[in-house]
């Protein structure tokens, strides 16, 4: 089942803009990460029942897979085969679940790397994954053999987001640690890149076309970018008073999304203007804490209302 809303435009030179599409999901859920796949559907993780679902948002149907006792799943991403694959802190393991049989597989952490507070994953080029844990680790995983490599990170606690650039170059931010780190998957090391804001909360990161990457800085309440190829930073201020940027995705366009939990709004910026515009979220306490998109849309998790959210990026000429 979807509702159509009307949406609230502040900051924007705009005055037609589209309303966002609300996508119910099982109530209870506490839907944490989204992924749109490229069938159509959507993957979420229900943080809060220890489980994921695969909605269908043309036909409204929904598939519900437990993943076991204990279970909080936090990200998701999707592979090549359209399977998804979940960072779990309950489980305290990386599951896979098949896109056509549903069916369930996990690939612990070492037993002396027990409680990581897995967080987020990403595919690199080799159809490894990456993963980080707030515990203060990062890994990899191979698929195929099912061998991973736990890594500790610099200044402990903190790794959150991740995001691979288009020439391969592994990133994560840390939320506790206030860093960009760069990864050198042959040895599995980190360099720090420190960001112009001491103390700022980078929380997620996402990659453009040009390989620059794009940071949420939770407690500055900022936008960071950073060049690799200039290796040079860039911060902007988010409109509103007392800002607190969670989410962030770049789309197809190089556009830069943000979920803004102070102002309850998706924040649209455009690196070529350097505009902001804040989209006010037709339900209090939305609370997004993730985003990915397909072509032409963004889709958002709606941690505090159990609901998706699709944006459509292309109606609204932008």
């Amino acid at each position: 089942m979807f509702l159509l809303y009307a949406m609230c435009v502040a900051a924007s030179a705009q005055t037609h803009a589209p309303p966002f599409e609300v996508f119910e999901v099982p109530a209870g859920s506490g839907p944490h990460d989204v992924a749109p796949s490229p069938d159509g559907t959507v993957w979420y993780t229900a943080q809060a029942r220890g489980a994921v679902g695969r909605l269908d948002p043309r036909s409204g149907k929904s598939d519900w897979v437990p993943l076991g006792e204990g279970s909080a799943p936090h990200g998701v991403i999707v592979a090549p085969d359209r399977a998804a694959w979940i960072t779990d802190g309950g489980l305290n393991a990386i599951v896979r679940v098949d896109a056509k049989t549903l069916a369930v597989s996990r690939f612990p952490l070492p037993k002396d790397r027990a409680d990581g507070n897995l967080n987020t994953a990403v595919f690199d080029r080799h159809g490894h994954v990456w993963f980080t844990g707030q515990n203060g680790i990062y890994g990899e995983l191979d698929p195929a053999s099912g061998r991973m490599r736990v890594f500790d990170a610099p200044r402990g606690r903190g790794p959150y987001g991740i995001a691979v650039t288009p020439d391969g170059g592994l990133y994560y931010a840390s939320l506790a640690g206030s860093y960009l780190g760069r990864i050198d998957p042959a040895s599995g090391a980190t360099k720090v890149i420190e960001p112009p804001t001491p103390n700022q909360g980078a929380r997620r990161v996402w990659s453009d076309s040009k390989g620059r990457l794009w940071v949420s800085e939770w407690t500055a309440g900022k936008l960071g970018m950073f060049d690799p190829a200039k290796q040079q930073w860039r911060e902007w201020a988010l409109p509103g008073q007392g800002p607190h940027a969670y989410a962030i995705f770049v789309d197809d366009r190089d556009i830069v999304w943000l979920s803004e939990w102070t102002a309850n709004a998706l924040v649209r910026f455009d690196p070529r203007t350097e505009h902001f515009d804040v989209l006010t979220f037709p339900q209090a306490n939305t609370n997004v804490r993730q985003m990915m998109g397909r072509k032409g849309e963004v889709w958002l998790s709606g941690s505090g209302i159990d609901r998706l959210l699709r944006y459509d990026t292309h109606a609204a000429g932008q």
